[in-house]
């Protein structure tokens, strides 16, 4: 009985580890970070993940680069009590001490603006997130199928 449960751990775990990925670095770990795939012809693409700050301190994200892309920024997107969606340019963000930063559709993300080329589904691209106290941290976007990208369960 204890074979089968470890054997379904195991198969748990590698299902777990094919969807999705990390990093840590210090007190951040890194979960998923993911792109869902956009048009081939497509000069823009949204970020997402979950950045998770075990430390004491918090720490901020200051900015982002990656070589398919013009410029990548941070972004915040929001929608009025009107019903008017926004989405403006953010300097940085703030990951709490013991808590979580989640990048979401909806809310915060990296915008990568000025693709270089098609971004294929199932690629890893690979950027760098500058952090104030974390410094820089080498990720790879996954690039999921379109409209895949749910951090909530992360």
């Amino acid at each position: 009985m204890k074979r089968i449960f470890s054997l379904a751990a195991l198969l748990i775990t590698t299902a777990t580890a094919s969807l999705g990925h990390e990093v840590t670095q210090g007190d951040l770990q890194i979960i998923h970070p993911a792109i869902p795939r956009p048009a081939a012809t497509a000069k823009a693409a949204a970020g997402y993940m979950v950045i998770a700050n075990s430390g004491s301190a918090d720490d901020r994200l200051l900015s982002v680069e990656t070589p398919v892309a013009a410029s990548a920024m941070l972004h915040l997107s929001a929608t009025s009590p009107e019903g008017v969606a926004t989405m403006r340019h953010v300097p940085e963000l703030v990951i709490p001490a013991g808590d979580v930063a989640v990048l979401e559709p909806g809310g915060y993300h990296i915008m990568l603006m000025g693709l270089t080329g098609a971004l294929p589904e199932g690629g890893m691209i690979p950027a760098t997130l500058t952090f104030e106290k974390a410094g820089k941290v080498q990720i790879e976007f996954m690039v999921d199928p379109p409209g895949s990208t749910d951090h909530s369960k992360h």
